[in-house]
């Protein structure tokens, strides 16, 4: 039997989610305000909006997103930038998300609290008749919610500032299908798509973004009975193991098995709805 070849299941992976072992920060973040601006003028809508948690995702998203407004405008377009915060009640780390708001220097910023509404959601769901295995599935639905709802909020703005939402979807998330289908995972422009969490950073120190924002540990921070949970400890392998894996390196068997595994299970995520 032939010896799996894992730097070609690398290279195929990597490719599907266009990813580049090496970047010019500053050249991709040419690109990707180039992006969006373009797409304002060829859409024809006048807006961008973005959730803004405090990670480094959407630190440089955001960022990215103000930049291609101004270039807009400088092209002669009516365009502004909505910065939204969606905390589920009092975010713990509200302090950072506040710091992300000042770098970004959005043209607005709005904020809509997504606890009543996503509390509202699940106890609609348990009055009709849903029962949970225990309360860590509960929670774990609830989080889903609470994503979907934040999308509600963004696509409510957008469609009444004639607006487009950005997603901060990059390589490391859609490798690991670590994001909630039709939550976080629904955007019209993905800004971030092909860049390495590393590379996120990256932009982020070349647009001289605040360093704590930049090395901040990430969480999706989705689960109430685990506040501030790490994606790293969701996930069971770290970033520079899941980027070490889409640059082509070397990792070792478990982290291997357990990225191929997450990638292979969590396809659905990336792909259109099923058709007969």
């Amino acid at each position: 039997m032939a010896t799996p070849n894992h730097t070609d299941s690398q290279q195929r992976i990597a490719e599907a989610l266009e990813v580049q072992a090496t970047i010019d920060p500053q050249r991709e973040i040419e690109r990707r305000v180039d992006f969006l601006c373009d797409q304002l003028r060829e859409t024809g809508q006048q807006a961008l909006v973005l959730g803004i948690s405090g990670g480094v995702d959407s630190t440089v998203g955001g960022r990215l997103a103000q930049l291609a407004v101004e270039k807009a405008r400088d092209q002669g377009l009516e365009a502004r930038f909505y910065a939204m915060r969606l905390p589920y009640g009092e975010q713990k780390d509200e302090d950072e998300a506040q710091s992300a708001l000042r770098f970004i220097a959005p043209d607005e910023s709005l904020t809509t609290n997504v606890k009543p509404a996503s509390d509202a959601m699940l106890d609609a769901l348990e009055q009709g008749g849903l029962v949970f295995d225990d309360a860590g599935h509960r929670d774990f639905v609830l989080g889903n919610i609470k994503a979907r709802q934040r999308m509600i909020a963004q696509y409510a703005v957008a469609g009444a500032k004639r607006g487009l939402v950005v997603g901060t979807d990059q390589a490391a998330e859609a490798l690991m299908g670590f994001f909630t289908k039709y939550g976080d995972g629904a955007c019209d422009l993905a800004p971030l798509t092909g860049l390495t969490k590393g590379q996120v950073r990256e932009l982020g120190r070349a647009l001289d973004a605040p360093s704590h924002l930049i090395e901040k540990a990430p969480t999706a921070d989705l689960e109430s009975l685990k506040p501030q949970l790490t994606d790293e400890d969701a996930l069971g392998v770290t970033y520079l193991q899941i980027d070490a894996f889409l640059s082509g390196e070397s990792i070792d068997k478990q982290a291997r098995t357990i990225i191929t595994d997450t990638y292979r299970r969590t396809e659905h995520k990336r792909q259109l709805p099923k058709t007969p």
